[in-house]
């Protein structure tokens, strides 16, 4: 007899927006519908129901011994850190012979780059009679969660950088709507100050929720103070195909015990916009003349290049 494939358990942060909850609900029920021969359960930190410890029981009623488990987020902050680990651990000790792997948090990989694009597209397309944009008039706000964690912040960053590459926009600037500076007026304010006349506030979040409708409210406060800016509010990712797949993609790597350095956002690996000839290339030695003390190569074929080598 095969042994069955380990449980897929996804962790929300959760919400105390009814609607946020219950499309991480949808979204795990679809998850299961699409993957039959899996088990799958979710459950949140905090804030709103079902809690992750319900979703391991329910698990362990259905007979389930093994498990990896995913947070359906897009940063690794406090939670994903600190409470998930905290919770599984708890879980350990309640239900004994279970064991469990622990998958890593969503972004900002290629395929939710992606869907950020399109999210961008929606609002500067010409929907509602408006015309569409030139992208190098556009300049993007990106608004993360925000966090104690610079790190996590530090994603953000990484995420509008990414966003940026080879897409023609004006320039993607970063802000966060809450624990962490700058906030969604200050990120308007620069980018203005930068020139921006037309400004896209694209939201970083998975789903709708008290702080995503924040992001809108405080832009729609900034606009209707500054109607010499054309300022329009993109949506969320959404349960999108690219969100489930991504979710399966990680919960493969927490299976196989494969999770190393980031290289979902890889020039050599991924074909990213305007770098699609990298995919594959070797690569050589190559020194930063603008460094004045690196006079020598740096060997970067052990880093990207193949990626044979568990990083």
């Amino acid at each position: 007899m095969t042994t069955p494939p380990p449980a897929l358990l996804i962790a929300g942060h959760g919400t105390r927006d009814e609607a946020g909850a219950e499309a991480f609900r949808d979204f795990v029920r679809e998850l299961g519908a699409r993957h039959p021969e899996l088990p799958v359960a979710g459950g949140f930190i905090e804030l709103s129901p079902p809690p992750l410890g319900d979703a391991v029981t329910e698990l362990v009623e259905r007979g389930v011994r093994r498990f990896a488990a995913v947070p359906l987020m897009l940063v690794s902050a406090g939670h994903a850190k600190g409470d998930i680990p905290a919770a599984l651990s708890r879980e350990k000790e309640r239900h004994p012979g279970i064991s469990y792997t622990y998958g890593r948090p969503l972004g900002p990989h290629p395929a939710l780059l992606n869907v950020l694009e399109r999210r961008l597209d929606e609002a500067l397309g010409a929907t509602g009679g408006r015309t569409p944009m030139d992208r190098a008039d556009v300049t993007v706000l990106l608004v993360g969660r925000g966090s104690t964690d610079p790190d996590a912040n530090a994603e953000v960053y990484k995420a509008a950088r990414l966003l940026w590459e080879g897409r023609g926009y004006a320039g993607v600037e970063t802000a966060f709507v809450s624990l962490a500076a700058p906030d969604v007026p200050s990120g308007l304010d620069r980018c203005v100050a930068l020139g921006a006349r037309r400004i896209v506030v694209l939201p970083y979040f998975l789903f709708t929720g008290i702080l995503p409708d924040r992001v809108r409210q405080q832009t729609e406060g900034w606009a209707a103070a500054h109607p010499e800016v054309e300022v329009r509010s993109a949506d969320v990712i959404g349960p999108e195909p690219e969100l489930l797949d991504l979710v399966m993609e990680r919960y493969q790597e927490a299976v196989k015990g494969d999770l190393r350095m980031n290289c979902d956002s890889c020039v050599y690996r991924i074909a990213l916009p305007g770098f699609e000839d990298k995919v594959g290339l070797p690569q050589q030695p190559h020194f930063h003349p603008d460094d004045d003390d690196h006079h020598h190569g740096h060997g970067h074929g052990h880093h990207h290049g193949s990626h044979t080598h568990a990083h």
